[in-house]
């Protein structure tokens, strides 16, 4: 196991102490700040739901930005607005006092990883035959974001199976391994679990950082990567039993150093594709032999987010700016592309299909209500369609002929949008919960059945027929956000997130 740089010093000024060991802070700021913003971004400033705010963490947000954004929250996120809360004076307070540096820098680097590994059940040790009965690739995980916890679904009967507890705030979507048997869960906290859906038992855990992102798994199951926030490092870990294998501290040659916005998986590529929140940079990084090797592409601007070409051999990022993005040639790092779509979009809910003989992608935009399709052989957005609000999520299924679009940011978020794949058009808008966030679509393995969300402590998943768009049944649950078929995951489906 090779651990670089001393184990990073794991950047001296992105970590912070509890709020009572800063250096003088205003106990009336401190109130403010426990009152209003700790249940998102942590009483320590370290992060939930939200990401941390620390110095480092801020470094490309200007003050005057940070109390816009406390005074009119920012669009597309869940950052609210506190205009009509707090007064003038109490604004610009809790914005200086998120740039106080702390007076203590702790550390999340080899020891503090290895401490944490917990082994309940080590890999190999249960039973090889599921505890239930179902069809094993048509299985559903529903995280349940109202209480931490993730209901199993069976997808042909579209009945519970059994519920858990999860850590607290997953994000990033879960992971299964190649065969569908295990699936990893990262946490806001930095914690990952992997957890057996043949015995319904976790088997190991591990604290990958103190802010992470999300994770992923590679092709062939052998390798789990994180990607965090806090401290600024890519960690790599065996996915047997989560053993940490590598730190990998993200900088580039100038010693700058960036957050990690997200890990992915490339399949046909055996690597992994990472993109930065502070550097021009994405970068790839290969595992032989346990050892990780990083290949770093230069960009001409921040990205965000990023979709795949079906071959992974193009990379598509959203600009930091939200008015256009970039298309990546894998194997030269070149960029090739500039696609205009104004409005961010966001390409990691981006999904393909086939039009005309031609290969289209299509992503929702959080700041505009708009899809734009994009023609993947000449790059060019081949139309735009205007909804009723930004979106999130969109989702579909290669055997459907319809793709669904939220409209989750704005007034209209209880809708969501039925679009025919050969026409291009809207063909029908429901609001299945009025005055209820409506998102997050997901198909069954067939294409058959479809699962949506309605994102509320008094929520539900709704099932619908994929051909005739008729509501069969509501199965109630606490805030379900995310749902992930066993199937789709493992086989990179065309109409769901990889």
């Amino acid at each position: 196991m090779m651990i670089r740089k001393a184990t990073l010093l794991i950047l001296a000024t992105s970590l912070l102490l509890p709020a009572s060991l800063q250096a003088s802070p205003d106990s009336g700021t401190e109130a403010l700040y426990q009152q209003h913003c700790a249940s998102c971004h942590g009483s320590d400033r370290l992060g939930g739901m939200g990401p941390a705010v620390l110095p480092d963490n801020l470094s490309r947000l200007k003050k005057p930005q940070a109390e816009d954004a406390i005074r009119n929250g920012r669009p597309a996120t869940q950052m609210p607005a506190f205009a009509d809360i707090l007064d003038p004076e109490s604004i610009t307070a809790l914005a200086e006092y998120i740039y106080r540096p702390p007076a203590t820098t702790p550390t999340w680097g080899q020891a503090e990883i290895l401490d944490s590994h917990l082994l309940p059940h080590s890999h190999g040790s249960l039973p090889e035959e599921p505890v239930y009965e179902a069809d094993l690739m048509n299985l559903f995980l529903v995280v349940e974001i109202g209480d931490h916890h993730v209901t199993l679904l069976d997808g042909d009967r579209m009945e519970p199976i059994h519920r858990f507890p999860s850590r607290y705030a997953l994000h990033g979507g879960p992971k299964y391994s190649p065969d569908g048997r295990y699936v990893y869960f990262g946490s806001r906290d930095g914690w990952i679990t992997k957890y057996d859906l043949y015995n319904l038992e976790v088997t190991a855990e591990v604290r990958a950082g103190i802010n992470m992102r999300n994770i992923a798994v590679s092709a062939d199951g052998s390798y789990v990567m994180a990607a965090n926030y806090l401290p600024h490092t890519l960690v790599l870990f065996d996915a047997d039993n989560l053993e940490l294998m590598d730190i990998i501290p993200v900088e580039n040659d100038a010693g700058d150093s960036s957050r990690v916005s997200a890990v992915y998986a490339a399949p046909p590529r055996d690597s992994f594709i990472a993109a930065l929140k502070d550097i021009p940079e994405a970068w790839e990084i290969t595992v032989e032999d346990g050892q990780p090797n990083v290949r770093q592409m230069q960009t001409d601007t921040w990205l965000d987010d990023f979709f795949f070409d079906p071959g992974y051999d193009h990379l598509i990022g959203a600009a930091r700016d939200g008015k256009h993005g970039l298309v990546i040639n894998l194997d030269t790092g070149k960029t090739v592309a500039d696609l205009p779509l104004p409005g961010m979009p966001h390409l990691g809910s981006g999904i393909t299909w086939e039009y005309q003989g031609k290969r289209v992608m299509a992503t929702p935009h959080f700041r505009t209500g708009a899809v734009s399709i994009i023609d993947m052989d000449t790059w060019e957005v081949i139309k735009t369609l205007e909804t009723e609000g930004p979106g999130f999520f969109m989702r579909s299924h290669e055997n459907s002929r319809y793709a669904w679009v939220d409209v989750f940011f704005g007034p209209n978020k209880d809708k969501v949008h039925v679009i025919d794949k050969q026409t291009l058009e809207i063909v029908k808008t429901l609001q299945p919960a009025p005055g209820k966030v409506a998102a997050h679509v997901e198909f069954d393995r067939y294409g058959e059945k479809l699962l949506l969300s309605i994102w509320d402590n008094d929520g539900a998943v709704i099932v619908y027929d994929a051909d005739t768009l008729k509501e069969e049944k509501r199965i109630p649950m606490n805030k379900p956000s995310g749902k992930y078929n066993v199937w789709n995951k493992i086989n990179y489906e065309e109409g769901t997130s990889h």
